[in-house]
């Protein structure tokens, strides 16, 4: 498999560049913070993306998607990584279009796919309960009431979940707390009898919310594939938001690369340019090597999920650790090479390193993605 993106791709870098260069600049996501934005996206923006097929990237031609795959929706979302879009893509595009695709029963996919499609809905997964990224450690509970499901308990750093119309919740109904069998997921409205939503100030100005679920009332209708074997999908979904992750980290990573190189090109000391200072070109060397080593497994990540998807959880997590540590580099090293200067809000180097905390932890962080390789390498 060739590790170069097609025409088709590369078509789609530019026209998503073009596009988000201008209609959602790192100064759109100030703007939101500043305004104290209640969505915390810009909903003209995402309407846009609607109507250039962004939302529909994973959804299948049958039901208004454009089925473009997930090296498609990578491209698109390392452009959004560059100029830190704020928007729902993420959770609705990739994950919730992966989960009901792949997952849904033939009713669920009628009725929300095309909602996603149209950038109509916009969906949230509810998975961490505690201050580490954990899926088999499931303490909410789903048990049987009548035709249905009574949900209780809690839901933490939910991405877009206060802004979600549809939860994708991750439910115990068997077994103990960390056991890997007796999860099951359940499509919940966030507009659902008992269930609460608080949205979470993050630092990166991005939405996340805490969700409380108290005797919420499901049907059967809403177990999202089969009951007790969740994790499995689960895993699945999550492997998708981490390679849109990866993604977007990697387009972070890539402009504060570009961003600082032209600092150097354009900063004195002592009289000099100091980008002719040999330290300094060192430094810059090496994160160029780091970044381009970063598009790579990205890209094999991704396209490993467009060919043979129930094989791509070793190579999603190489990715997902090493962009973690890639764009945290380059975060830091666009904060020194920028000196004082770049710690201030007046430049927005600053808001790429809050994003790129954010992002790094979000569905497991550099360390956790390490651990699971080597466990599934046997080490």
């Amino acid at each position: 498999m060739s590790m170069v993106l097609n025409d088709d791709a590369n078509m789609l870098k530019d026209a998503a560049r073009g596009f988000l260069g201008k209609s959602a600049p790192v100064s759109q996501l100030r703007k939101l913070r500043d305004d104290g934005s209640e969505d915390g996206f810009d909903r003209q923006t995402w309407a846009a993306m609607a109507e250039m097929g962004w939302t529909g990237v994973l959804v299948p031609e049958a039901h208004g998607g454009v089925d473009m795959g997930y090296v498609a929706a990578g491209v698109i979302a390392e452009e959004m990584g560059r100029t830190l879009t704020a928007s729902p893509y993420l959770s609705t595009a990739v994950m919730g279009a992966t989960a009901l695709s792949r997952f849904g029963s033939d009713a669920q996919k009628s009725e929300w796919l095309p909602k996603l499609a149209a950038g109509e809905a916009v969906t949230a997964v509810a998975v961490d309960e505690g201050r580490k990224h954990n899926p088999a450690r499931v303490g909410v509970t789903a048990e049987r009431s009548g035709n249905g499901f009574r949900l209780n308990g809690r839901k933490g750093f939910v991405a877009e979940g206060h802004v979600a119309d549809m939860l994708i919740v991750s439910a115990r109904t068997a077994g103990g707390e960390a056991d890997a069998e007796g999860i099951t997921l359940f499509l919940v409205p966030r507009n659902a009898a008992g269930v609460s939503v608080e949205r979470a100030d993050m630092v990166d100005s991005r939405n996340s919310a805490s969700v409380t679920l108290e005797n919420v009332d499901v049907t059967a209708d809403a177990v999202l594939g089969e009951v007790d074997g969740g994790l499995k999908p689960l895993e699945a979904v999550l492997d998708a938001g981490r390679a849109g992750l990866a993604a977007e980290m990697s387009g972070s990573a890539q402009q504060c690369l570009e961003t600082t190189a032209d600092y150097l090109k354009e900063r004195k000391q002592f009289g000099q340019i100091i980008g002719t200072f040999q330290a300094l070109q060192h430094r810059a060397a090496h994160l160029y090597s780091e970044v381009e080593l970063g598009k790579s497994i990205v890209l094999k990540a991704l396209q490993t999920l467009d060919a043979a998807p129930e094989h791509a959880a070793m190579m999603v997590c190489a990715a997902k650790a090493k962009l973690g540590q890639v764009a945290q580099l380059a975060a830091r090293e666009a904060i020194q090479m920028h000196g004082g200067i770049g710690m201030t809000d007046e430049f927005d180097i600053g808001f790429y390193i809050k994003r790129i905390r954010v992002a790094e932890a979000l569905y497991g962080d550099a360390n956790y993605h390490a651990d699971k390789f080597a466990r599934m390498r046997k080490y």
